[in-house]
């Protein structure tokens, strides 16, 4: 399947004006409904593709995208983190080569060692010497358990 895929999306890069109209309407059952860029039409039909062939995204993560774009539509600045919602005040704690570290959740961060920091992965990556996710490093990440413990 992997291969009829990529083949598939190979084709995409050659199809004209009419072609792209077709399978459009084949992928998404209704006709292209403005005429846009050529790249973006084709992200999309790749996207739909890929879509049908391995899955389309989670409710969970589709009312997380939902409300992400409500609070977006209200403040087009605002700043997201890419951790669960930790309330601040929170303590995080990790134990890594036998040292346990403390991370404390605030408004605008995390404080580690009376320092503050805009991202877990900047005290991930202080603490190991190494890039790591810093949500993955400090388990708030789901299925995160197995690569922690034999890192440390």
């Amino acid at each position: 399947m992997v291969k009829e895929i990529g083949v598939e999306l190979q084709k995409l890069g050659d199809l004209g004006r009419q072609e792209i109209e077709v399978v459009w309407a084949e992928l998404y059952g209704r006709a292209m409904a403005l005429p846009s860029r050529r790249e973006f039409v084709l992200a999309l039909l790749a996207y739909r593709l890929q879509e049908k062939a391995y899955g389309g995204l989670s409710t969970s993560l589709r009312k997380r995208l939902r409300a992400l774009g409500a609070e977006l539509e209200i403040d087009p600045d605002a700043d997201f983190l890419d951790v669960p919602r930790i309330r601040p005040g929170a303590r995080l704690l990790r134990e890594w080569q036998g040292e346990t570290h403390k991370v404390t959740v605030v408004e605008e961060g995390f404080v580690y060692e009376g320092k503050r920091y805009k991202s877990l992965s900047e005290i991930a990556r202080l603490i190991t010497g190494t890039r790591w996710s810093g949500p993955r490093f400090f388990g708030l990440e789901k299925n995160s358990g197995r690569r922690e413990r034999h890192a440390s």
